[in-house]
């Protein structure tokens, strides 16, 4: 089962990644965007989300398209959350106990590539050849 830890470990291999301590716990941000969070139980989370959010971790990043969302939704819905609140879409959060390290990293970094400048996405697709 994928931990903070190993979100921590896929973002410090990318560049500009920095991760901080928010009033929502863990983030990680690449040039002041946030691409990927540990989700907390908001007031404005649907109850049945937040039931989830707040017996188990799970893990926020932001996509490109709305449509992704829905397609992971569909896919597996028992892996990823409906929505759990309006701000910030596209997003999607995902139960981190029903999902591999290795679909974990394909999540993070996409959520990173979403925010990052160009030259960032391009030092990584350099580095990682």
């Amino acid at each position: 089962m994928p931990t903070l830890d190993d979100v921590s470990a896929i973002a410090a291999g990318l560049p500009g990644s920095d991760e901080r301590e928010t009033t929502g716990g863990r983030a990680w941000f690449v040039r002041n965007k946030l691409y990927a969070w540990e989700v907390h139980p908001w007031p404005s989370t649907p109850d049945a989300v937040r039931a989830i959010v707040a017996a188990e971790l799970c893990i926020g990043v932001k996509l490109a398209d709305p449509l992704d969302a829905l397609a992971l939704r569909e896919m597996a819905p028992d892996v990823f959350l409906p929505k759990t609140t309006a701000w910030g879409e596209p997003k999607i959060a995902f139960r981190a106990a029903s999902i591999d390290v290795d679909h974990l990293a394909e999540l993070v970094i996409e959520a990173w590539r979403v925010q990052a400048p160009k030259y960032l996405r391009r030092e990584y697709d350099a580095l990682s050849g």
